[in-house]
This record gives structure tokens, C-alpha cells and sequence, in this order.
């Protein structure tokens, strides 16, 4: 089967970077699905394996989670599906990835495509709403209020995967005043029609320009990139009692300075129910399948913002030097092989 995948980390303007390869094509086994592979997004954690990860010598590393595509087979254990159903998802980190022509997923971690969505729609979707859904009502539990807190969350990084669909969850299903932030006058029009009530300038200081729309402290601050940069300016402004999440990885991040306001921290890692087959596993498949309901409703919309053709080498190098260049915006979607029908 076709595939894209590397041999060695390299930077991206190398030719070897990614390539276009053929590898066997797998076979499922346990509660296992093989996945014919229609289109892919491309997300940070890709050009973050790529440039860090080193496969066996002689082997070949495919990257890629999100994927949406039909079932092809099912293996012995499993029960959530049968050949021919349209998914959608965002796979596992410790295993061959979806920048492939078929590949295994866990049913556990699988959703029903929506159904008002085509394949690249729904591809850009799985790992963004599986990390604002867990981040939002798992960690920061933004049902619960903070006692005296602004009823509003500061999203750091608003345009970005992540921040597009996390934006509109808090709008959606939460009577929340979102506030999020983005620098550029495109990347601002777009988090405003995701649905922010407010948009800020993360270039300025962050605590002046939240203080500046009279809201009072928010109780909760979703980060999704650049924290470090933004620490000081983030136990500044979040209330008394609130509560943060992260989900990327600063050098060091030194949370001391939260004490004198208990506010608590937490991490938020989508592959963390699939690397430990915890045992609220199969949560994120009915998670994706209420996103899927949800877009049906028209109550979400897909994030994708960027289609740069079929699933091949150069396409990939295109997508991770976007990603890389910090000025993507919404989700880069790859769709089909240049011979498919």
C-alpha cells in the first residue's frame, strides 16, 4: 500500500523528510479496524515526531492521527463496527500512523463520520475536538463555576486547531464569555465567526488587554501554544481559584506562582486514554460521536481551512512547513491519492 513516511528526523525543506514509500498492508486483529484511508489532517504533534523521533535502523516511520475513511475489515474482537462504516478519528501515538492508504485503529477511539460532512471536513476534526473537549469538561470542568470569578475563559491561541474548535465548544455548550486571542486581522475574523465574544492581541500584554473589556478576572484560561511566553501575563489576570490548562510543552514551566491564588493546573494529552488503554478508553469514541451529532445539528462546524490535495510527500512537506512557520490557521487537509477515482 502507499504511504508517506521518514527515515531519520530531518528539516523539512530536505527531500527526505517525508517520502512517499510501499509498505504491507496491515491486518486487523483483537478489537482492531482496518481503515481504508480517504483524508488526512495535518496537526503539530506530526512535525514534532518527525523532527525528535528516530525509527530502528532501516525502518520506516509513518506519522499522521487524524483520518476519516471507511472500514474495510474488523478484527476477531471487535463489536462498535462493520465493514463498509464511514469514521472518523485521531489513532494512537505509539503505533503506525494514518499517512497511509489503510490503517489500524482501536473501535475504542473510533467515531461515525457525520453525516453532513465529506472526508476532509470531517478529517480535520478528531484530535482538536478530542483535546478542547477533554481540556474544557474534563480537566478545567468549566461546569463547575469559580466562587466570585468572571463566568469567562481566556483561549490562548484561538485560531490555531485546537483553539477553533475549543472556542466554539465553550459557545456552544457553555454560557461562558469566550475570550480568545489571535494577532493578525484574518486570524481574528476567523475567531470571531467561530463564535468568540471577545478577541484580544496575545502581542500585548495579556492581563491589560483581558482587564480592558471590564469583565472581571476569568475563572478559567485554556493555553494552546506559546505558555511560556504567556505565564506572568496568565497568573496576573485568572482569577482567585481558577483553574488552567496547557496542552503544549514549554522547556519549563514554573507554576510557584499560581500558589498565592490556588489556582490549579492541569495537563491535557488526547493520547494519554490510548498509550495507557486506560480504562475510560472507549470515552473518546462516544466523545467523537457526539461531535458528530453536534455538526449534524448544525451546532458545530468543521475547522478545516486549508485543502493541499492528495496524501503524498510533497503535500506533507507543504502541510509541516506551514505548521512549523507558527501562521496556520484552522486545520491543512489532505484528501485521496492521485489515482483514485
Amino acid at each position: 500500500m502507499r504511504a508517506v513516511g521518514y527515515q531519520n528526523p530531518l528539516p523539512i525543506e530536505d527531500p527526505a523528510a517525508l517520502v512517499d514509500i510501499d509498505v504491507p498492508k496491515p491486518e486487523p486483529d483483537g478489537r482492531d479496524l482496518l481503515v481504508a484511508v480517504k483524508a488526512i489532517s495535518v496537526n503539530p504533534v506530526d512535525t514534532k515526531v518527525r523532527k525528535s523521533v528516530k525509527p530502528a535502523e532501516g525502518a520506516w516511520k509513518i506519522l499522521g492521527w487524524d483520518a476519516a475513511g471507511t472500514v474495510t475489515a474488523v478484527g476477531p474482537q471487535a463489536t462498535l463496527f462493520k465493514s463498509g462504516d464511514a469514521v472518523f478519528y485521531a489513532g494512537a501515538q505509539e503505533r503506525p500512523g494514518t499517512n497511509a492508504e489503510f490503517h489500524l485503529v482501536d473501535e475504542r477511539i473510533v467515531g461515525l463520520k457525520p453525516q453532513s460532512l465529506g472526508w476532509s471536513e470531517a478529517a480535520a476534526l478528531p484530535l482538536t475536538a478530542i483535546t478542547a473537549w477533554e481540556a474544557l469538561f474534563d480537566r478545567l470542568q468549566v461546569g463547575r463555576s469559580v466562587p466570585g470569578a468572571a463566568n469567562a475563559i481566556l483561549i490562548v491561541g484561538g485560531a490555531g486547531g485546537v483553539g477553533s474548535i475549543a472556542v466554539q465548544l465553550a459557545r456552544t455548550l457553555t454560557d461562558l464569555t469566550v475570550i480568545a486571542t489571535a494577532s493578525r486581522p484574518e486570524t481574528q475574523r476567523w475567531v470571531k465567526e467561530l463564535g468568540a465574544h471577545h478577541v484580544i492581541d496575545h502581542r500585548k500584554p495579556l492581563a491589560q488587554e483581558v482587564a480592558a473589556l471590564g469583565l472581571g478576572a476569568p475563572g478559567f484560561v485554556f493555553s494552546t501554544t506559546n505558555t511560556d511566553q504567556h505565564l506572568a501575563e496568565i497568573v496576573e489576570l485568572i482569577a482567585p481559584q481558577g483553574r488552567f490548562a496547557l496542552i503544549d510543552n514549554p522547556a519549563q514551566l514554573d507554576i510557584n506562582p499560581f500558589k498565592r491564588k490556588s489556582v490549579s493546573t492541569h495537563w491535557e494529552f488526547m493520547f494519554t486514554r490510548s498509550m495507557f488503554a486506560t480504562a475510560d478508553m472507549a470515552a473518546q469514541g462516544a466523545l467523537l460521536n457526539e461531535i458528530a451529532r453536534l455538526i449534524d445539528a448544525g451546532r458545530l462546524r468543521t475547522t478545516l481551512s486549508e485543502r493541499f490535495g492528495p496524501i503524498n510527500a510533497a503535500s506533507l512537506r507543504r502541510a509541516h512547513a506551514l505548521i512549523e512557520s507558527g501562521r496556520a490557521m484552522g486545520k491543512i487537509v489532505l484528501e485521496g491519492y492521485e489515482s483514485d477515482p
